[in-house]
């Protein structure tokens, strides 16, 4: 079982044309940071892994080395008339794998997403992610 609904994973799937995200950590000084990245769907882990070019050389792969956390938003507009919004919201503990392809991979532990589960303007579906929720 997965962390996240079956109406994440379809927005979240491979057929998803928009690759665009943001991630956020946080400095060692209590900064945060937010900056746009690549990412992909892990769905054998149930993660959000997060790549790039040289990822191991930035400042949020440092971060997340140091704190062990991240959040990240995936969203898009569905349609601009009438006006609808969506996207999904992951933070959790977060891990810094260094290697021949470096990444960042984000394990869910709190899910926010709105315009998935529901067209209702501004409804959002959120939950914390607990080890019974996963497979």
């Amino acid at each position: 079982m997965s962390a996240f609904t079956r109406n994440e994973l379809e927005y979240l799937g491979e057929r998803r044309p928009q690759r665009l995200a943001r991630i956020a950590t946080v400095g060692r000084d209590g900064t945060p940071h937010v900056v746009p990245v690549g990412w992909r769907l892990n769905r054998e882990l149930d993660t959000i892994d997060v790549g790039g070019m040289n990822p191991a050389q930035t400042k949020k792969f440092r971060d997340v080395r140091r704190s062990g956390r991240a959040a990240i938003v995936i969203d898009d507009l569905a349609s601009t008339d009438p006006w609808q919004p969506r996207g999904i919201e992951v933070r959790g503990r977060a891990e810094a794998i260094e290697g021949e392809r470096s990444l960042i991979r984000v394990h869910p532990e709190r899910i926010v997403s709105w315009g998935l589960e529901s067209e209702a303007l501004g409804e959002r579906h959120s939950r914390t992610v607990s080890a019974s929720n996963r497979g």
